[in-house]
Parts: structure tokens; sequence; C-alpha cells
């Protein structure tokens, strides 16, 4: 192919959209404004490229640019990585899954970057019990937010920061302390009409743990995992009370939703979100 007829072709969305995945798959991780000089086109039809390869599972998008599939699982979702990535879709969930938690309550929150949103947001709760296994959420709540704050011991991956272990506590005799929570929110890898997975199968252990010993479920997670199944499985859809996410999912997904009795909410729906139950006693 010559020069010309390679420009040619970059400039047809088809031909286009072929190198630019081909490229972000060498490249590992790219810019937006990269590639539109790259590929000498708008910035906005860059993004509008990345965002179709997004949703057909080719790349990841990520704020201001993209990343490589294989780049992703090389890095194991590093929260470095992780923290960059769908910045402004966390930050609605985040939002709207705080909106969910009532002052006095007993929450228990997995690792993840999209629950550390939310533990931020849980600035104007009081008198909260947190139970997690992150060691990014403790300093990210507000002092005046919190009665009591643990965390769950055991193995810490460095890569997510979060230690991997027994969903449990124990007494000065050893005996193990049977605990409960009121609400868990669980921020997972991918959400499909088969149920709730992420990649690491301690984790979907100790997550799976969470869901059982809590009195209601929130699934946190944003659009680009929606029709996506990784390693290992976390819950069916059914083992959640609500899909916390930044948009409406696909026809498929958003009837197994209904299905499965789980309440969708976005920040279309945010009006009359139901909370998390009755008030403790």
């Amino acid at each position: 192919m010559t020069l010309d007829e390679e420009d040619r072709q970059r400039r047809l969305p088809a031909g286009r959209k072929a190198q630019l995945a081909a490229y972000v798959a060498e490249a590992g991780q790219v810019t937006v404004s990269a590639l539109a000089e790259r590929f000498g086109v708008s910035i906005d039809t860059i993004r509008r490229d990345l965002d179709q390869l997004s949703a057909d599972g080719v790349l990841v998008r990520t704020y201001g640019g993209a990343v490589s599939q294989a780049t992703l699982s090389r890095v194991d979702r590093a929260v470095d990585v992780r923290l960059k990535m769908e910045e402004g879709e966390k930050e609605k969930i985040a939002v709207l899954a705080a909106s969910l938690v009532k002052d006095g309550s007993i929450i228990m929150i997995n690792g993840g970057t999209t629950t550390l949103a939310v533990a931020r947001n849980l600035r104007n709760h009081r008198d909260l019990t947190v139970v997690t296994n992150s060691l990014l959420v403790p300093p990210a709540l507000q002092p005046s937010a919190v009665r009591d704050v643990y965390v769950f011991g055991g193995a810490v991956r460095t890569l997510t920061l979060a230690t991997i272990g027994p969903v449990s506590f124990r007494a000065s005799d050893g005996s193990e302390l049977d605990i409960s929570c009121d609400l868990a929110l669980i921020g997972v890898g991918a959400v499909s009409a088969a149920g709730y997975t992420t990649s690491n199968l301690s984790e979907a252990a100790m997550m799976r743990e969470m869901i059982s010993r809590s009195a209601r479920v929130a699934i946190l997670a944003d659009s680009s995992k929606f029709g996506r199944r990784l390693f290992a499985q976390v819950s069916e859809l059914g083992g959640a009370d609500y899909l916390v996410t930044d948009s409406t999912p696909p026809p498929d997904l958003l009837d197994a939703l209904a299905e499965n009795e789980v309440e969708l909410i976005t920040p279309e729906t945010a009006e009359g979100t139901p909370e998390a139950g009755p008030d403790p006693q």
C-alpha cells in the first residue's frame, strides 16, 4: 500500500477504526490528541471511534485516551491505571451509591476504585460503621462520618491495595466472631446476563462472602463493563438488590435484571431512589 493509499484509508471510518484498534493494541496506552494527530482527524472523531471500539470490547476507554485489553491484563488492573479509567462515570455511580447509605448503618465495601469514590462521597453521613478489605478506603473516609472502621486481615495484593482473606474477625480466644451488615457496596469487573464476575479467584470468593453477610447488596459497575464475563463468578444477577451504574444497560441485560428483580439505579432513575432498608435498631 502506498503512502497516499494508506492516508486515504485512514480517513475512511471502517479502515480508520481497524488501524486505530491495531495501533492501540501495539502501543498499549494512547491519548486522544496523539491519535487525532496520527490519523489526521478531529479529536471528536477519535473520541467517537474509541467509544465504539470500547463498546465492542476491543479496548478500554480511559479519561483522555484508551488502553489495550492486553495492557490491562498485564497490569492486572493496577490501582494507578484504574484510577484514571472512567473517572466521570465512577463519580456518578459513587454519588448514587452513597444515597443508598443511611446514617447509623453498617456498610461493607470491597476494594476498588469505584467503591473508593463512594467512600469519598460519604462525607455528609454520620455514625457509620464501615467494614472493608481496601487499604485505601479508611483514609478516604471523613472522620465526622464514621463511628468505627474495620479492615479485614489477610494477604495484601499490592497491585490493588486490598487484602485477600476470610470475611471475619477473631476474638482474643481465637474464636470467630459472626458479623453482618445492612448494606454491601460491591464493585465488580463485569456484568452480563450470567451474573457478576471479576478477574481474580480469591477476590471473587471474598466478594461472594461479603454478599452473603449483607441484608442488602448494591453492585457497582460502569457501562464499559456491560456484556462482559471475566474469569471468576461473584454472584448470579439475583444475588444483588441494586445495580448502580452510569447509563442504561443494553436490552438483553436490562431484561435479565428485571427478571431477577434487580433494581437499576442510574442518573436518569435517581429521583426516588430507594434506601437500603430500615434504620438500624
